[in-house]
């Protein structure tokens, strides 16, 4: 297969709830209104909630919704499952398997229609999205580099590093970008290390924290021109076209 001239991220998270679809719906956003067509895509979700008898991603659609309304909602996210567990376990539930192939060739439909594309991943690097592959392979396959997303509370020092050994030492070592500091809850008096984190994290983490993103807030501190840390995946069959795309 040719090599693809698109480039991506792959944004991740330390855990769940770290606000990882809210980072990505912003930076998708932010690259939409520089003038890019900007293609989003999340290979798998689960804890889907039913639409007029089939299953809607709200990731997907927050995703879709920032960029524009690109293309095909149903393609942002082509498999959807409605038990809000590991996608293998709540595929399970509904007597249907996670298509792995699916995985990596609904990509191409976004390649062929945007100037950047961001894809969101499954919770952490190590979390399963087949019953013998984790968010971690797909990263590798795509060869987009990571954007990790870390909440600003206790105990964010120890998940981001814990997330950049991960990456380091995958496979081969997963390419990254940086770090984005984000506010998923409002500010708590009874949490010092708000304070703290931010200089802790640029102190000890390669790479370093790129932006910090606030309660709510729709504009990252500093601004980043996130088509810098984009870069373009190799040339891999893993990710071909998908049929009647």
């Amino acid at each position: 297969m040719t090599r693809h001239t698109v480039p991506g991220l792959f944004v991740t998270g330390t855990d769940t709830g770290v606000g990882k679809t809210y980072v990505a719906a912003c930076l998708v956003r932010s690259l939409a209104a520089t003038g890019l067509r900007v293609g989003v895509y999340k290979p798998v979700a689960s804890g889907c909630v039913g639409d007029g008898g089939r299953l809607f991603s709200e990731d997907a659609a927050a995703l879709w919704h920032a960029a524009g309304c690109p293309g095909d909602l149903d393609r942002v996210c082509p498999q959807r499952f409605a038990a809000p567990l590991a996608p293998p376990l709540a595929a399970r539930r509904e007597g249907r398997n996670v298509d792995a192939a699916l995985l990596r060739t609904g990509l191409q439909y976004w390649l062929d229609r945007a100037d950047l594309v961001v894809v969101e991943g499954v919770g952490g690097l190590m979390s399963p999205v087949t019953d013998t592959e984790f968010a971690a392979d797909l990263a590798d396959d795509f060869g987009f580099p990571l954007l990790v997303v870390a909440a600003n509370a206790l105990g964010v020092i120890n998940q981001t590093l814990q997330t950049l050994i991960t990456a380091a030492t995958f496979r081969d070592g997963l390419k990254l970008a940086g770090i984005v500091l984000n506010h998923p809850r409002p500010p708590s008096p009874d949490d010092p290390s708000l304070a703290t984190n931010r200089s802790e994290l640029q102190q000890r983490c390669v790479p370093p924290v790129l932006a910090e993103l606030g309660w709510q807030a729709e504009s990252f501190e500093p601004a980043v021109d996130w088509r810098e840390f984009a870069r373009q995946p190799p040339s891999d069959p893993a990710v071909a076209e998908q049929p009647g795309g």
